[in-house]
């Protein structure tokens, strides 16, 4: 008799297990908080116009403009986003394939094979430089010049069928982009339950051993039961549900800092391409050309300039594990005087690069923002043997950016598909013995 799984989340993490699980007979059932995803790029025209005037108040009414993206404050400084839907925050992603590993050699793991097998499961490629607009292409070679050595970004985006709208945070209306749920294919989707709007509570857990989850679907209580538990639901859900439950989650957490300066080009049009075409890397943090979809709509101090005319290039930064998150959810985490630090000198690069390439200030900075949680249930060397923390209760695993112990400053989608790869594999190996 095939085991039954229950995995929660359905994100760059939760569907990569459950694709390889589901691949070797597991009877997997998918828990997914948000509803299906459709996308919200038709939701731009609508908001635009309203932004410029102010009336969509600030970064908190996000969910009602775009439901699929929650948005927390962290401090009076930091704004987290996350996605809560179908895919996870890989349907809301700008598409970038790279491969971040920062920390990982410090515990001893090395994920190149991993790696591999999903480029080649996804299919990757830089976008033409053709399909770059003048602008963008004209700071790319700047930054040549500056000897920041930057390179075109691996992408998981198919050149043909992309229109170039820019608005890729906002799901791919022509189906270009690829995101989680590609890895449940129709083979894969025979053998993989998939339910949405259930948003998984705590463990069951008995005599030590985890039996299940507790879940509210909409108004009702469900206690579904399963062989294995696997959480894959981000840094913050994971997190929350291993301290609801009883079980001690690290009280660390990184989010991947990100900062965005913006300048001004009369016609520079940015948002007519995809966003982060080319990246040049620092010791802990890339620099990147984007246009800053949160700050173009809640962040008072870009308002003034049309979307048309706006450049940005973002920082990114490999921030501390110095936040946490409470069983409630709630996220704590401060910016340090350091990184602080970091993101000036960062920007003062950007700045250069933008003002040698023709864009003009004022320049002014996006809102503080982090879209990678990571690190709430951090990896040791003494685990990456299990791939599993030792204070985990057995038939629990965790597969996400919650087992990387140390911010990437990098796009992460790659990191935590792999991870969960491992993980699944030694679902599959503790099988078999």
């Amino acid at each position: 008799m095939s085991k039954k799984v229950i995995i929660v989340g359905s994100g760059a993490g939760g569907c990569a297990v459950a694709r390889e699980l589901a691949l070797k007979g597991f009877n997997i059932t998918v828990l997914e908080a948000g509803s299906k995803f459709s996308s919200l790029n038709r939701a731009f025209s609508y908001a635009y116009p309203f932004s410029r005037l102010g009336l969509l108040g600030g970064e908190k009414t996000i969910s009602k403009v775009f439901p699929h993206m929650k948005t927390t404050r962290a401090s009076d400084k930091l704004v987290v986003v996350t996605g809560q839907t179908m895919g996870g925050c890989t349907t809301i992603s700008c598409g970038n394939i790279v491969r971040a590993d920062r920390g990982l050699k410090e515990i001893g793991l090395d994920l190149k094979s991993e790696f591999d097998e999903l480029e080649k499961i996804i299919g990757i490629a830089p976008i033409p430089f053709d399909k770059w607009r003048s602008l963008t292409l004209k700071m790319f070679k700047t930054a040549t010049r500056l000897g920041l050595d930057p390179t075109p970004t691996q992408k998981a985006v198919n050149v043909h069928k992309c229109t170039g709208c820019g608005l890729c945070e906002l799901g791919c209306a022509v189906n270009a982009k690829w995101d989680a749920r590609k890895f449940l294919d129709k083979q894969i989707r025979k053998r993989v339950s998939v339910i949405c709007k259930t948003a998984v509570k705590k463990l069951i857990i008995e005599g030590g051993v985890v039996k299940g989850v507790e879940a509210r679907k909409e108004r009702e209580s469900l206690r579904l039961y399963s062989d294995i538990v696997v959480l894959a639901a981000g840094g913050l859900g994971t997190a929350q549900i291993l301290k609801a439950s009883g079980v001690d989650a690290s009280d660390t957490l990184w989010v991947d800092i990100v900062s965005t300066l913006g300048g001004i080009c009369k016609g520079a049009k940015q948002l007519h391409e995809p966003p982060m075409v080319w990246y040049t890397k620092h010791e802990d943090y890339i620099l990147s050309p984007y246009i800053d979809i949160l700050s173009v709509w809640f962040y008072k101090p870009w308002r003034k300039v049309s979307v048309n005319d706006r450049v940005g290039i973002m920082l990114k930064l490999a921030d501390s594990a110095s936040g946490m998150v409470t069983k409630e959810g709630d996220i704590i985490k401060q910016v340090t005087n350091y990184e602080l630090e970091r993101i000036d000198e960062g920007l003062e690069l950007a700045r250069q690069v933008m003002e040698n390439s023709g864009v003009n200030g004022p320049f002014v900075r996006g809102l503080l923002n982090g879209g990678h949680l990571g690190g709430t249930v951090p990896l040791r060397k003494k685990d990456i043997d299990s791939m599993k923390p030792s204070y985990l209760p057995d038939n629990l695993w965790v597969a996400d950016l919650s087992l990387a112990p140390r911010s990437q400053g990098m796009p992460t989608m790659l990191l935590a598909s792999a991870l969960a790869l491992r993980v699944a594999r030694k679902i599959i190996e503790a099988k078999n013995n």
